[in-house]
């Protein structure tokens, strides 16, 4: 497969973005290349595109799989594994929210939950405790909020984006009117 100068460029971006998400820059360059490709590729056409030897591309694709970032195809008559990357944007979004909660958002609140159900043996601990608490509590908010947004239809999520600082607005002026009939919004 023969790469354009375009994307060559894009999938080197996208392997030294990777390897800052968290991911090594294999992986990032193979979902680059299948992310803008016309057609399904498979794992030799893929190796042959990058340069990368054909075990590097089977390992980086068992990876994109195990995040759910790639869709495995077959056609007849041929024996070997397409891959593609899901045409929505959106759901790519989704799923790669999704893995990270899984994966680093999830057992931080486990490991948290753990640490305040402790028994504090100092005021130091205590301490600790106190702002632990107040570390999962922030995260636990916005897994929440997340976990909303998350069920949004594509069309409302994008008109919440748009939104930008006027929610901060909207905000001000409930809380302004609950001031003036008396009851908290926040809570409702």
């Amino acid at each position: 497969m023969n790469t354009t100068p375009l994307v060559q460029s894009f999938v080197a971006h996208f392997g030294e973005m990777g390897s800052r998400w968290g991911i090594n820059r294999t992986v990032g360059q193979i979902y680059a290349l299948l992310f803008v490709s016309e057609k399904p590729l498979n794992a030799d056409e893929i190796a042959e595109s990058l340069s990368f030897s054909r075990s590097n591309v089977s390992m980086g694709l068992k990876e994109l799989e195990s995040w759910r970032l790639v869709k495995l195809q077959h056609y007849p008559g041929d024996r070997r594994e397409y891959f593609s990357t899901p045409d929505d944007v959106w759901a790519i979004f989704k799923t790669l929210a999704d893995e990270r909660k899984k994966r680093e958002v999830e057992p931080t609140l486990t490991m948290l939950r753990g640490a305040m159900m402790e028994k504090p043996a100092s005021d130091a601990e205590r301490h600790a405790q106190q702002r632990m608490s107040e570390m999962y509590q922030l995260i636990e908010l916005v897994t929440t909020w997340f976990s909303d947004i998350q069920h949004m239809d594509v069309e409302t999520l994008q008109r919440l984006m748009k939104l930008g600082s006027q929610v901060q607005k909207v905000l001000q002026f409930t809380q302004s009117l609950s001031k003036l009939t008396g009851r908290d919004t926040d809570r409702e």
